[in-house]
């Protein structure tokens, strides 16, 4: 039950930042001037929830920490033993994942002017501290180093690509009504930033998996068979993601054509899917890989 709790907060956590930063990024950079005031309003209240659930789940998964140290749910409520964790290389990091999430909560919050722009650049800070715990800690040195740069990349791309869909679906609906034109650039530049976050989620997976087993992944543990699964999820949502930008797209606004209705049904199917992968690799985070 522990590590269930464990491996439920890892997705909240992950899931939380992703949207905070999918949203950010449309607010920030990839809507037109003209509509990112709008944006901004209609991504507010999610964001702030993310928000919460990213801060609240980062303080928890903390003292869950102590417990899986420790020895179990009694040392979960231990301040002895969350102290202890604190001096560990996880409590080190994950402490400033905490002070990271907060100050993301406060500017949620507090939603200034250039919200967007200091989100965007609060998740990217927390991405970089998330490469420094797990697996990519399993090198030393230079390969350590880049190992945890890979790592972060990885992250910042899945961020980007699944933190983006919910926002896509959004703009469907604004190109419906007088924001039609502005709705339809945004779609457009998260096209190119999404080819860009599609190769970059497969080299730099491709790359942990080699940093993590090299050329020897078996698929007799139950790392490596999660691992497959989740290979084979994402190469779904590739073919779901090029199926909606090469032959749904080009056929919107065509008589008597359901792309549109087609579009919005597959990209939240991608999505869903994107949420197992999440599901996945939380998962795969508690496995000895070897």
């Amino acid at each position: 039950m522990l590590m269930f709790t464990w491996i439920a907060l890892r997705f909240i956590h992950f899931a939380a930042l992703m949207l905070i930063f999918g949203y950010a990024l449309y607010g920030a950079w990839l809507a037109p001037v003209s509509i990112r005031r709008l944006m901004m309003r209609r991504f507010l209240r999610p964001q702030q929830y993310a928000a919460a659930f990213s801060f609240v789940s980062a303080l928890t998964m903390l003292v869950i920490q102590s417990g899986l140290m420790g020895n179990g749910w009694q040392d979960v409520v231990s301040p002895s033993v969350w102290i202890a964790v604190l001096q560990t290389q996880f409590g080190h990091v994950w402490l400033w994942q905490i002070v990271f999430a907060f100050i993301t909560l406060i500017v949620a919050l507090m939603s200034p002017r250039s919200l967007p722009r200091l989100l965007l650049a609060l998740t990217l800070a927390q991405f970089i501290l998330l490469a420094a715990v797990g697996h990519a800690t399993l090198h030393d040195g230079i390969t350590g180093a880049l190992h945890r740069l890979n790592h972060a990349v990885h992250l910042i791309c899945v961020a980007g690509w699944f933190g983006g869909l919910l926002p896509v679906i959004y703009c469907m609906r604004l190109a419906k009504g007088r924001w039609r034109q502005q709705a339809i650039v945004t779609m457009m530049q998260f096209s190119r930033f999404g080819h860009l976050a599609v190769t970059g989620v497969l080299l730099t997976g491709i790359a942990n998996a080699l940093f993590i087993n090299g050329l020897s992944l078996s698929l007799q543990t139950r790392w490596g068979q999660l691992l497959l699964l989740k290979c084979a999820l994402v190469i779904v949502m590739v073919a779901i993601a090029l199926v909606n930008r090469y032959v749904l797209v080009p056929r919107m606004g065509q008589a008597s054509s359901r792309a549109d209705l087609w579009f919005v049904w597959m990209s939240k199917l991608e999505w869903q899917i994107g949420a197992v992968v999440l599901v996945i690799i939380s998962l795969l985070a508690t496995l000895e890989p070897f």
